[in-house]
């Protein structure tokens, strides 16, 4: 258990309804809708406050579409997304921009998120200047404060992104995402590009600017070592769709969905002579373009039934704060 995990909000922050995000497929000379990528396909889910909520599946199943629509940078299909008590989607653009104070995302490659032609300090101070936070010698001293906080020094401000390491430049983008002092942060696969020794140390940094600042992560992920060390809540995705969500021990001691017990067996133990029983999925992810009918996992499930292939299990509770979207 993290040091901050006793301090938990049973207050929902984010309150995800029904989201669906379809992507149009155009073709011909008149660029005419031929098809709709499900990319979101009715997800919901919340998020309490102060808690680490990590967001799992494989890539293509809808993780990153999922955060940047509850951030509202994507526009939703249908849905509702209420954010400390408001539904961010009835908003005009001038009622949004006070909110974005409050919702910054991190991303996945920081170097693509950084204006290479400016220094990182203008990076950092852009969101001050938006949101005409303080006089502009109060916001050069909250940008070298937020330098300091994520572990870097003074004279960084002034270089530039090529300047930087990997591990530096995510470090800025987390710097950029807490200069705004926010409640939620959407953090897409933030250290899935890094070394394995630099990932523990952002990590580890998330963990403590959390405790520090309150905040509250939707933490996307595929690599579930990572999802067990930061997280509180997990929710696992397959094909657009959530399957599974439970407290991040209860997930991890008694997975209940078959996709889950999969992924389960495939992360890897510090233990040579140890044998486990690996749960090899056969097939491909079926397309989105096409998915399946009734159960999206029907067609590479081990424990399929006659029922999988003709209706779609609802996502039930089956025991205390563990949800799951199977018949079994």
């Amino acid at each position: 258990m993290t040091s901050n995990q006793t301090n938990k909000s049973h207050k929902d922050l984010v309150r995800v309804q029904d989201l669906v995000k379809h992507f149009p497929v155009r073709a011909g000379v008149f660029k005419r809708i031929v098809a709709w990528v499900q990319a979101v396909d009715g997800v919901s889910f919340t998020i309490r406050e102060g808690e680490t909520l990590g967001l799992v599946g494989e890539s293509g199943c809808g993780k990153s579409t999922v955060g940047r629509t509850i951030l509202h940078l994507l526009e939703p299909t249908s849905g509702t997304v209420e954010f400390d008590g408001v539904n961010i989607f009835d908003l005009q653009k001038k009622e949004m921009k006070p909110l974005r104070r409050d919702m910054q995302i991190i991303f996945q490659d920081p170097y693509a998120s950084l204006n290479p032609r400016r220094p990182i300090s203008d990076s950092i101070m852009a969101g001050l200047n938006i949101h005409k936070i303080g006089t502009p010698d109060e916001r050069v001293d909250r940008v070298m404060d937020t330098l300091h906080k994520v572990g870097l020094e003074d004279y960084y401000a002034h270089r530039y992104p090529h300047e930087f390491s990997g591990g530096q430049r995510q470090r800025i983008g987390i710097a950029r995402a807490i200069a705004l002092r926010p409640k939620f942060i959407v953090c897409d696969e933030p250290v899935s590009a890094l070394d394995v020794s630099i990932q523990s140390q952002v990590l580890n940094l998330l963990q403590d600017l959390q405790e520090e600042f309150g905040l509250t992560y939707l933490f996307i992920a595929h690599n579930l070592s990572v999802v067990e060390h930061i997280s509180d809540r997990v929710a696992v995705m397959y094909l657009g769709k959530i399957v599974e969500l439970a407290p991040r021990q209860e997930l991890f001691n008694n997975p209940l969905h078959p996709y889950t017990q999969a992924l389960m067996s495939a992360i890897p133990i510090p233990k040579p002579n140890l044998n486990r029983k690996r749960l090899i999925l056969e097939g491909e992810v079926p397309s989105p373009l096409n998915p399946p009918e009734g159960c999206r996992f029907h067609p590479r499930c081990p424990a399929v039934m006659a029922q999988c292939s003709v209706e779609e299990p609802k996502l039930l509770e089956d025991r205390p704060d563990h949800w799951v979207a199977c018949f079994r």
